[in-house]
């Protein structure tokens, strides 16, 4: 997951780049550039972690430890306040945690079956097709179906390489991306800081206990699955978070838009070094045609001036 941010300026893991701003010196961006870039290798390699968890702890298990560990960690060092929000306040966050368990859930159940940097090139469609959509320019469509080619080759012409199963997630998982950086941004607008990232973290949570409790029951409790939960939790959310938080304040909208769209190859390279889970010449070629298409539609976008949500 995909996928990190806070409410109050950018995601992970997602709120919209238009938070960010667009100020920023070039000069000075290499220190930003580089703290994104560990973000996203953070993400991903939390990721890759949390599938050699699985055996142990199940999806729904690891996925309900990791939105523990995040949502207490948040809640201490935001100290969000309870009161004197709307009700309209409260619904915007709750639904923005009820898109952020799913999200979350829908990618772990992908990447228990189908490769880290499949999964991750299918989930971020969720996104650019929320880019596309929002442009609404013609050169937008070839784009699109750069994306859709890169998805053609990525299943060998039918997906007869990838569990279909995983596959469904995976494009599930990237819907709730996309309804995640609505909710995000609606969010980052009612709470100041990062305190409905944290309410929403701790929404996801709640929701998400019941369900791991479920699948997974007393190993949740064994000290040692614990704590590579509470790692994945660290990489995959509180890591990234402070970091991009850091990098938005300087780093212009558009180049961490760009960056952003380079996570499936993080996460095909955290497949292939820590899960040995190798690409064909193909399944890499599919990656890079999303890539250059989530790129294209970044840059489309700027440059008609409009905000660019995160992908």
């Amino acid at each position: 997951m995909t996928t990190s941010s806070t409410t109050s300026t950018p995601t992970t893991a997602s709120a919209p780049v238009a938070s960010a701003g667009t100020g920023g010196r070039r000069g000075g961006s290499l220190g930003p550039v580089g703290l994104v870039l560990a973000g996203g290798i953070s993400v991903q390699f939390g990721g890759a972690l949390a599938v050699t968890l699985m055996p142990r702890a199940g999806a729904l298990g690891v996925v309900t430890l990791r939105l523990l560990v995040a949502a207490l960690v948040l809640l201490i060092v935001c100290r969000p306040r309870l009161k004197g929000h709307t009700r309209a306040d409260w619904g915007t966050v709750v639904v923005f945690g009820i898109t952020m368990g799913a999200m979350n859930g829908l990618f772990y159940e992908s990447v228990d079956r189908i490769p880290l940097g499949a999964a991750v090139t299918l989930e971020v469609l969720g996104p650019l097709a929320l880019s596309v959509i929002a442009s609404r320019r013609l050169v937008n469509l070839v784009w699109a179906g750069l994306a859709l080619a890169g998805v053609f080759l990525l299943g060998g012409g039918g997906f007869s390489d990838l569990d279909p199963v995983g596959v469904a997630f995976a494009l599930g998982a990237g819907a709730m991306w996309a309804a995640y950086i609505v909710f995000s941004a609606r969010t980052g607008r009612r709470f100041p800081q990062a305190d409905g990232l944290a309410l929403a973290m701790a929404v996801a949570a709640l929701l998400f206990l019941p369900l791991g409790i479920a699948e997974s029951g007393a190993k949740l409790t064994d000290p040692v699955t614990i704590g590579l939960g509470a790692g994945v939790a660290i990489l995959s959310s509180v890591l990234p978070y402070t970091l991009e938080l850091l990098a938005l304040r300087r780093l212009p909208a558009s180049t961490f838009a760009v960056l952003m769209s380079l996570e499936p190859a993080i996460a095909a390279t955290a497949g292939f070094l820590i899960l040995d889970q190798a690409l064909t010449a193909t399944q890499s070629a599919a990656i890079a045609l999303v890539i250059g298409a989530s790129m294209g539609a970044v840059r489309t976008q700027v440059g008609r001036g409009k905000a660019v949500p995160e992908v």
